[in-house]
């Protein structure tokens, strides 16, 4: 019995009949037609994308017996030959196996003969990095400078391997991998030639395995159609490829949703039951987050359901909650061969995810201070992490310990100077002490240098419209004539009248407003993250499990 498989059955054999590759059919086209062939030709790509193919084709173009052009007849001799593997000056290289210099040598020495049957002979050397490098550099020469009647046409996965100098020798063109939407239209063309029913979700399905290889989706198509006795429906598909069932992943999205961690743990239990690949489960579940976020934020947007309701997702839960969703879904597929075994890596990815459910509209935060002074009050479970008091944190994903935060002593905030309201310039007033200049300049309306150096200034005196000051050591830079002039002007409608400045000597722990600002702020932060770090929750999630805080990552609500 002889069976040609698909992958070669319907190889492409035109310009024409390629798929997705047009920015090279175009520059090859282009080049046949005007004669302005290139000697070296270089195509990378993925596996399965059409290298060997375009090769194959151009070869055919440049030989082709009715003339070279784009568009070969593909019924000559010539072509007939070239498609079925047998034309003599076609010459195909397998660089995996053929590295040393010495089939190199070969090469060479053939290279300098004429053609057998056709116009060119044409080199073509498939995984060209797989060359060692002796073999690369005897054949800069020849690749550089070769006979008229020579081309090569070298193919590879690797670009990154490939010497500066054999790049370049030769025309350079990326193929790029299929989408999903190509593959499909591929298969559905060849499924209706070859008479085979298939349902769209079960070609869908062969076309999202390909991942960008028309090659390895009809080889999986073939697998299909061994599978399934000749008719493809979206279950058989499913079970030969052993993905998800979509049904499974709303399913979890459900139990998530509703904070239901038995229903939750039970969809896992029915997935174990076929034996599933967990990461492509953890996969399926970040791909249904990032339709539901994008109908969120986007909702004009058309989305494919693919077995999930987005739009009623996208209304139930709150978009940084999907967010933090799909950011631990990926998380837990990069961490799955650390677990102790898959189905626990996923099982606590899942409940991660549990833990950061969001809490039902109008539920109070947990530990925020009520109005009423109530010590506490009921609340459903937080969506984030427990932040106590005027406090908030990024922390490693943690569970909530209890429904009934207890609600954190709120530390009372160190006060800022109060500003001094400008007088009306009728009424002249002076700057009886330090505190007094402290609230002036943190009143003015300043900007840029003059600011800065209001900043870093300490008040020494004022009498007779002298306004002395001190400013720190390096900060000499500062007390420019404009910086002064400017600070004059915005203190004259306070101070009745434009005042003189005079910058002595100090007393140097006398405090300015920048180091106040500094020293509140940092009283501020001593006391968020103390009143974080003393929460009962957040010392049980550290203490029962492993949760760590991010460091630096914790700041008082007023910043």
């Amino acid at each position: 019995m002889s069976y040609l498989v698909l992958a070669r059955k319907w190889r492409p054999k035109r310009f024409a009949e390629l798929v997705g590759q047009e920015h090279v059919v175009r520059a090859l086209t282009n080049a046949l037609d005007s004669g302005r062939v290139h000697h070296a030709f270089l195509f990378t790509g993925t596996r399965g994308v059409g290298k060997t193919t375009i090769a194959r084709i151009f070869a055919k173009s440049l030989n082709c017996e009715r003339g070279t052009s784009a568009d070969p007849c593909g019924e000559c001799e010539t072509c007939l030959a070239i498609d079925a593997g047998r034309y003599i000056d076609l010459l195909e290289i397998d660089a995996a196996s053929n590295t040393g210099v010495d089939d190199v040598r070969e090469v060479i020495e053939n290279a300098q003969y004429m053609p057998s049957r056709g116009k060119y002979k044409v080199y073509l050397v498939d995984e060209v990095h797989m060359l060692s490098k002796a073999a690369f550099n005897a054949l800069l020469k020849t690749l550089e400078e070769p006979p008229e009647h020579v081309k090569f046409l070298l193919a590879t996965t690797d670009p990154e391997k490939l010497l500066p100098t054999v790049l370049s020798r030769c025309l350079q063109f990326n193929l790029k991998r299929l989408d999903e939407g190509q593959i499909s239209g591929q298969i559905a063309k060849i499924l209706k030639a070859e008479g085979i029913d298939a349902e769209e979700g079960a070609v869908r399905q062969i076309a999202r395995a390909a991942d960008g290889s028309l090659r390895d989706g009809l080889s999986l198509l073939d697998q299909a159609i061994a599978y399934s006795g000749g008719k493809l429906d979206d279950a058989t598909v499913a079970t030969m490829l052993g993905t998800v069932d979509r049904t499974q992943v709303g399913a979890m999205l459900d139990a998530l949703a509703d904070g239901d961690g038995a229903a939750l743990l039970g969809t896992v239990a029915k997935l174990a039951d076929f034996s599933p690949d967990w990461g492509a489960v953890l996969e399926a579940l970040a791909e249904a987050l990032h339709r539901i976020q994008v109908k969120q934020l986007v909702p004009d947007v058309a989305v494919e359901a693919d077995g999930i309701d987005a739009a009623a997702y996208a209304a139930r839960l709150r978009p940084e909650v999907v967010q933090l969703w799909y950011q631990m879904a990926l998380n837990g597929r990069r961490d799955l061969p650390l677990a102790p075994s898959a189905r626990a890596g996923f099982e606590m990815s899942v409940l991660r995810m549990l833990a950061f459910r969001p809490a039902s509209p109008g539920d109070a935060a947990p530990g925020s201070v009520q109005a009423s002074g109530n010590a506490s009050a009921p609340v459903a479970p937080p969506a984030a992490p427990v932040a106590a008091g005027p406090a908030r944190a990024v922390a490693s994903p943690q569970p909530q310990a209890r429904a009934e935060p207890p609600v954190a002593t709120v530390p009372k905030p160190v006060e800022s100077p109060k500003p001094v309201e400008a007088a009306p310039a009728s009424i002249p007033r002076g700057i009886a002490d330090a505190e007094e200049w402290l609230a002036l300049v943190a009143s003015c309306n300043l900007r840029g240098p003059s600011k800065e150096l209001a900043a870093n200034t300490a008040f020494v005196g004022y009498g007779d419209s002298v306004l002395k000051l001190s400013l720190p050591a390096g900060f000499e830079y500062l007390r420019s004539e404009r910086s002064v002039g400017d600070l004059a002007a915005a203190l004259a409608p306070v101070l009745g009248g434009v005042p003189k400045i005079a910058f002595e000597a100090g007393d140097a722990g006398a405090e300015t407003l920048k180091a106040r600002t500094d020293r509140q702020r940092d009283e501020r932060q001593s006391a968020a993250e103390e009143s974080f770090m003393n929460s009962p929750d957040v010392q049980l999630l550290i203490q029962k499990h492993g949760a760590k805080v991010v460091p630096d990552s914790i700041r008082p609500f007023e910043d």
